[in-house]
Formats: structure tokens, C-alpha cells, sequence
């Protein structure tokens, strides 16, 4: 919840209603109200809020300092 809850901060600073947010995204009201509330949401979803809401790059960023899993995931990383 902790994505939707700085988006939730990111759409009142910027005055947008969810409304609004729904039609210029396409994110159908009900999934964003849901999003806010859970914060559960499918990604695609999430990257046309993002995209709205000018955050493309900060989900560039998203997976950027994954840990490997095994050192056998580092060594096949290696070649």
C-alpha cells in the first residue's frame, strides 16, 4: 500500500481528482478507488497512472538494485 499511498499524496498535490486521474489515464474509476484504498492494482494500470501523474521514471527505476538470489544466479551472470 505504501505505492498507493504516495500516489494518492502525488494526485492531491497536483489538485487532480480521481476522477480526472480515471479519465486521462483509462483506469476505470472503481480500479483506481480500489488502488487507493488496497493498494491493489494490475500493472499496466499502474503505469498509465504513472504516466499521467509524469512518474514514467521513477518506475525506470523500479527494479534497477535487485539482490541476486544464489550465487549461482552470479556466477551464470558472469558470462
Amino acid at each position: 500500500m505504501l505505492i498507493a499511498g504516495r500516489i494518492r499524496t502525488i494526485r492531491r498535490r497536483r489538485k487532480i481528482s480521481q476522477r480526472k486521474l480515471s479519465e486521462l489515464s483509462g483506469v476505470s474509476l472503481g480500479s483506481l478507488k480500489r488502488f487507493e484504498q488496497s493498494g491493489e492494482i494490475s500493472f499496466l494500470s499502474l503505469i498509465k497512472i504513472a504516466t499521467v501523474l509524469d512518474l514514467g521514471s521513477e518506475l525506470e527505476h523500479l527494479f534497477e538494485d535487485v539482490p541476486p538470489l544464489s550465487i549461482e544466479e552470479i556466477i551464470r551472470g558472469q558470462d
